[in-house]
């Protein structure tokens, strides 16, 4: 069992208040009546257990979780081949380069690309 707590009842999302797309995706979840619970990656910094766990549960690399693309990583880090510990790092102390956001209910988990995707969980 990992540390992040999951519920068939719920929705976990876990996004970026300075993201669009996460606003719009919780828009639309509230509109549709689903019961959110909203966690705001820049206000309550994941552990580097909870970030393992997101990737894992995405079937992806920690490095993977990285928005390469995004202004805060480009002006600050060079595209490069890290440890999964080095990546986990570096989301920790820049939350905002996390692909965002995230939704969780029960056994899935999604990452959402546009607000309607919620609808798949």
């Amino acid at each position: 069992m990992g540390e992040i707590a999951t519920s068939d009842r719920q929705i976990t999302l876990y996004y970026s208040s300075n993201s669009v797309r996460a606003k719009q995706t919780i828009a639309y979840a509230e509109t549709e009546g689903f019961a959110l619970l909203k966690v705001d990656i820049l206000k309550t910094p994941l552990t580097g257990t909870q970030i393992a766990e997101i990737a894992n549960r995405l079937q992806l690399k920690v490095e993977d979780l990285v928005n390469q693309d995004h202004p805060s990583y480009t002006q600050q880090f060079e595209k490069s081949q890290l440890s999964s510990e080095d990546w986990i790092k570096m989301i920790r102390s820049n939350p905002e380069i996390m692909k965002q956001p995230i939704a969780i209910r029960g056994d899935r988990t999604i990452l959402v690309e546009t607000p309607t995707d919620i609808i798949k969980i």
